[in-house]
């Protein structure tokens, strides 16, 4: 649903026009990528391939792994490559398209970090039913639900989009396409569509974040009843999943729940969430996580043995 759209391509800005500041954009960024997808990795194939990582928690690591590449792909590969460009242009519907990746990706993060949450309170809450309320198909019942949901997200925001008419300036003073920096470029009153957006993306961000909060406060009060060993181990998995949580809803919340105003420091904002949490993430839970860490150094001395049989 297009209406008199005269704009067939868009022109991205990305984070800066200076050459030289657009080699060193090019260089860190095209290392924090590299980082995130080697982190990310790492943890998809030590999960895949460890036995000893069968349970919920690293069935919805898994995910969370799966969901921060792909959504750390759907913007960091064109930043990359744009930054050796004079002139980055994106068509309408490759624009459309990012839209509705990063937006499905991002919603399937936060998805996912309320079912670890969910996870962990019926692990230190109610450890005597835990195999039975996080069974393996009700796991895989409720991560299916996830990526359900995060469709039905993205494509609302696609309507969204498709909605507005273009018929004037295409230049998006951002790095990749979004709703925000598109509302600036239509044609039309977008007040309406403004509430929509932030009753879609920012009401998601916002009650998810309230929600987590809640249940780590929960899970934290319950602790006092635990032995010393056990509010060790609970608080140091619950801790990284709190600075996950705050690290990424914190920018986002910031974003999605204003009116379609821009900022000089949205940009680097955005970094941060876009490029500088998927990265973040890998290294928090293992470097956090005794297991992870066992599994990984286990896989990593089978492939050395592998290697020197050959």
């Amino acid at each position: 649903m297009r209406l008199n759209n005269n704009v067939t391509e868009f022109i991205l800005l990305g984070l800066t026009q200076d050459p030289v500041r657009k080699k060193i954009v090019f260089v860190t960024f095209l290392l924090f990528y590299l980082g995130t997808l080697l982190g990310n990795f790492l943890i998809i194939t030590t999960i895949k391939t460890s036995r000893a990582l069968g349970s919920p928690m690293y069935f919805f690591l898994f995910h969370l792994s799966l969901s921060d590449t792909c959504f750390c792909s759907s913007v960091a590969p064109r930043m990359i490559v744009d930054a050796f460009l004079k002139k980055s242009t994106i068509s309408f519907s490759e624009c459309m398209i990012q839209v509705f990746s990063f937006h499905f990706f991002g919603c399937l993060e936060i998805f996912i970090l309320i079912l670890m949450a969910a996870d962990r309170y019926v692990a230190i809450c109610k450890p005597l039913h835990y195999t039975t309320i996080m069974s393996r198909r009700v796991c895989a019942v409720l991560v299916a639900m996830a990526w359900v949901g995060s469709c039905v997200h993205s494509l609302a925001q696609i309507f969204l989009a498709l909605s507005l008419p273009f018929c004037g300036p295409n230049v998006i003073d951002h790095y990749f396409c979004d709703l925000q920096p598109l509302l600036r470029l239509a044609c039309t009153d977008t007040y309406v569509i403004n509430l929509l957006l932030v009753s879609n993306s920012g009401a998601i961000c916002t009650l998810s974040f309230v929600m987590l909060m809640c249940s780590y406060v929960n899970i934290l009060y319950s602790l006092r009843n635990h032995s010393a060993e056990g509010r060790r181990k609970a608080l140091s998995t619950c801790v990284s999943h709190i600075i996950v949580v705050i690290l990424f809803f914190g920018p986002c919340i910031f974003i999605y729940t204003r009116p379609a105003t821009t900022f000089p420091m949205d940009k680097m904002i955005a970094v941060f969430y876009t490029l500088g949490t998927p990265l973040i993430n890998p290294l928090i839970y293992t470097l956090r996580n005794a297991e992870v860490k066992n599994a990984m150094r286990k896989l990593w001395k089978k492939k050395l043995i592998l290697g020197d049989k050959r």
